[in-house]
């Protein structure tokens, strides 16, 4: 692919970075960012020819960005991406982080490995803290920023077969509202999106049939670009920090 790593970022030109970004709802919002002409910061752990590709979208839809590889799990990687993605963008403008990474597994409790659950909890909850306490910081001396992870609405319901999962996306919760109250003083804000069922890699083999939306009062499941561009929506919003917002239509419990 062409060198787009080193594309210009204009004084004005927001910033996100993604982490993710080379996932199915990562891509997709990286996409999205891009088509409003943001620069794109898309991090990635092993798939760095998704990756490639999301940056390829990016530059064609007018946006500006970068790869960064990092492994969310070790918090020396993950100080050094966001140091990178610092010195590549404008602290004048616009400064956002998007957490999508994440995995899933298919386990009845009785029957979860210890091992199974401490990867499930590396990646979608302490993973979620290692980029919180790394890109804070940046976001401080800036005097602003948004950030917006994405949860399940598994953490508030359960799922049989899913308590590691679940319990991950659980603790997002208590995380998003202690950072949203933590760093509103300094003009960041923390929201926490519920995505809903999406086709991706990560729901291959759960995925609902066509009768399988009785529980959604659409009967459907929610566009990955809807979520994209809610995503976006939200990272702007000046006035909206410790929020969960739920981009399908089932009730919450």
């Amino acid at each position: 692919m062409k060198n787009h790593t080193l594309s210009p970022v204009l004084p004005t030109r927001p910033a996100v970075l993604v982490i993710g970004g080379s996932g199915g709802i990562g891509g997709a919002i990286c996409r999205a960012f891009g088509q409003a002409g943001w620069h794109v910061g898309i991090q990635y752990c092993l798939n760095k020819p998704s990756a490639e590709a999301t940056l390829e979208d990016v530059i064609a839809a007018q946006g500006t960005g970068e790869m960064h590889q990092a492994d969310v799990r070790d918090p020396s990687s993950v100080k050094r991406m966001t140091a990178d993605f610092a010195r590549q963008t404008s602290s004048a403008s616009s400064s956002v982080l998007i957490y999508t990474a994440g995995i899933g597994a298919g386990s009845l409790l009785q029957r979860q490995g210890e091992a199974d659950w401490s990867d499930m909890m590396a990646i979608n909850l302490t993973g979620v803290f290692h980029c919180l306490r790394a890109v804070a910081p940046v976001f401080i001396e800036r005097g602003h920023g948004s950030i917006v992870v994405l949860g399940s609405r598994a953490g508030f319901a359960g799922a049989a077969g899913q308590a590691a999962y679940a319990a991950s996306k659980a603790g997002l919760i208590g995380l998003v509202k202690s950072a949203a109250l933590e760093w509103g003083r300094f003009d960041i804000r923390v929201n926490l999106v519920l995505p809903g069922w999406q086709r991706t890699t990560l729901s291959q083999g759960a995925f609902p049939d066509m009768a399988g939306w009785k529980d959604h009062a659409l009967r459907r499941p929610p566009s990955c670009e809807e979520v994209a561009g809610t995503i976006l929506h939200l990272a702007q919003l000046k006035d909206v920090s410790g929020q969960v917002w739920n981009c399908d239509s089932r009730h919450l419990p």
